[in-house]
């Protein structure tokens, strides 16, 4: 295979991993993340656990969905811009058709009783997706008492009213700064299982 024909079997290889992603999970972009991870962390080891959860931190901290924001990360870290724009196509046609289709569908079918069994079973799954997710992540990233408390201080915060999740970003990040510069090394904060 020549070099143009592997760079473009990896090009249609990007776009199939993230159109079976857009085309098969339900709930938009957290419920997308394990699948993604399954994808390209454990399949097709194209990016490292712990890269993924940094991925995972600067694409929620940007503008738009998270799903499509890493997409195109990774797409750009794996292949650069054309990387991006594949990856982002894969990611979004398969929402734009279902959307586009069930647009006209309940526009005609708006009171149908099994539409409405189908979206009520549909949405307890999508939360289940997104706390697996959240717990998953969690055993990768809490492995400190220092993370712990980070935790259980932004979970607090996070249900404050009015309170972007923008703001627990920068506070988190800030103090994560402002710890490692005034941490000792024999603080008790190393790695706990």
């Amino acid at each position: 295979m020549s070099t143009r024909q592997e760079k473009q079997h990896f090009y249609l290889q990007l776009f199939l991993t993230f159109f079976k992603v857009g085309a098969f999970v339900f709930g938009g972009g957290f419920a997308m993340i394990p699948i993604i991870e399954r994808e390209v962390v454990t399949n097709k080891k194209w990016i490292p656990p712990e890269e993924f959860i940094d991925m995972i931190a600067v694409t929620q901290s940007a503008p738009g969905p998270v799903a499509v924001n890493s997409a195109v990360f990774i797409g750009y870290k794996l292949k650069g811009l054309p990387g991006a724009l594949v990856s982002l196509l894969g990611t979004v046609l398969p929402s734009f058709t279902v959307i586009l289709l069930f647009a006209i569908f309940l526009a005609s079918q708006g009171d149908n009783e099994l539409l409405k069994r189908f979206f009520a079973g549909v949405r307890p799954a999508v939360v289940a997706l997104i706390l697996g997710a959240g717990i998953k992540m969690g055993r990768k990233v809490i492995r400190s008492s220092f993370a712990l408390i980070i935790s259980i201080f932004a979970l607090v915060l996070l249900f404050l009213p009015g309170l972007h999740p923008i703001i627990l970003i920068i506070l988190g990040a800030l103090t994560g700064v402002l710890y490692s510069r005034f941490a000792t090394p024999n603080d008790p904060s190393k790695e706990v299982s």
